[in-house]
């Protein structure tokens, strides 16, 4: 049992309360270089301010073609880097920890951004847009189809994520977040569903995990003793995709391999998935993952008061929770959530003391 306001420490770090900032594409670098702005250090720097543990910024690509879009950030040279140092600079003055998503968009890469245009699916060369890849040549559905990746494309996958893992840490971030969910490289690797390999990285569960293992324990040798958080799908909800079992296995190998923490989403890989959305629909996911296999979890998935994220905690169902939407609503919510749950904290930001809520 744990309340949301009790430190959590893993490995080197503390996070000062339990409510983190989930990563939330912005889609806002309009210069097309993925170098951030004062845009996202705006974005970010206010959720800080607004008493979360953790800030996780959007996923940031570790190559140019492992963006979402033509204006996600980067992190896969030294210019971005330099960027990002004051935004992980004021998120830690502020208290809170600073924390990058690493991430490869795979087949689901070079498309239109959801804001600011009526077009959807692939971008075109033309307009800035590049070929995709992904472990076998299956296209998700309205985008164009990936090249299957050779075994050198996936070694420089691995090396790039472990050289934006150095990049990451020498800016200043304190968590290093890989993301393999939500249909991107990894976690197609992962599925059934979109990897149908039968080389050493395809055939067998072992074998779909294999990259994900070797990129946890490449960005391990990077980061020394910061924390590695995983982004997992728990499931595809689509008939064929990832099962308990197979999500179970995945943990315990991300664990073994270097990982510290699991956050537990689901979905996104197949546009054919049902998912049965509500509050606290993939709660249970994270809850069965940290049942079978002991690690640390986030969960995720339309958190929106207090009392919700406070009953997941104490009802040992996670040991975080990563809020999104409703921190783009309110994002003093983990002030406001201290409040009303009568938590006593001290990081109510010296200029807003004179708002700060009426103690109790």
């Amino acid at each position: 049992m744990s309340s949301p306001f009790s430190p959590l420490t893993l490995r080197s770090i503390t996070a000062r309360n339990r409510i983190w900032i989930a990563p939330m594409c912005q889609y806002a670098v309009e210069r097309q270089d993925g170098v951030p702005t004062a845009w996202h250090a705006v974005h970010l720097g206010q959720l800080a301010i607004g008493g979360a543990g953790i800030v996780l910024t959007e996923a940031t690509a570790v190559s140019p073609e492992g963006r979402i879009s033509p204006q996600d950030t980067g992190i896969w040279n030294d210019q971005q880097a330099a960027a990002w140092a004051p935004i992980t600079a004021f998120i830690t003055s502020q208290g809170a920890l600073p924390g990058i998503q690493l991430a490869h968009a795979g087949r689901k890469a070079s498309v239109y951004r959801p804001w600011g245009t009526d077009q959807t699916g692939s971008v075109p060369e033309s307009e800035g847009g590049w070929a995709t890849i992904a472990p076998s040549a299956i296209a998700f559905d309205g985008y164009n189809s990936p090249r299957e990746m050779t075994t050198a494309d996936i070694a420089g996958v691995v090396r790039d994520f472990g050289a934006a893992a150095r990049r990451a840490v020498d800016a200043g971030f304190k968590v290093i977040e890989i993301h393999a969910a939500h249909g991107y490289l990894l976690h197609s690797f992962l599925s059934p569903l979109s990897n149908t390999r039968t080389d050493s990285f395809g055939g067998t569960p072992e074998n779909r995990a294999k990259l994900l293992e070797l990129v946890i324990r490449e960005v391990r040798t990077r980061v020394g003793d910061l924390p590695i958080f995983v982004r997992l799908s728990a499931t595809d909800w689509a008939e064929g995709g990832l099962t308990e079992e197979l999500i179970t296995d995945i943990g315990r190998r991300a664990e073994a391999a270097g990982a510290d923490l699991l956050d537990v989403s689901t979905g996104g890989l197949v546009a054919h998935q049902h998912i049965p959305v509500a509050p606290g629909y993939q709660v249970p996911f994270a809850a069965s993952l940290r049942a079978a296999t002991g690690i640390p979890v986030a969960a995720v998935g339309l958190f929106t008061t207090p009392e919700q994220v406070a009953e997941t905690l104490t009802e040992a169902q996670a040991d975080a929770i990563l809020i999104g939407r409703e921190a783009l609503r309110d994002p003093h919510f983990p002030l406001r959530a201290a409040h009303i749950l009568g938590a006593e904290i001290d990081y109510v930001p010296g200029p807003y003391g004179r708002a700060a809520y009426p103690s109790h």
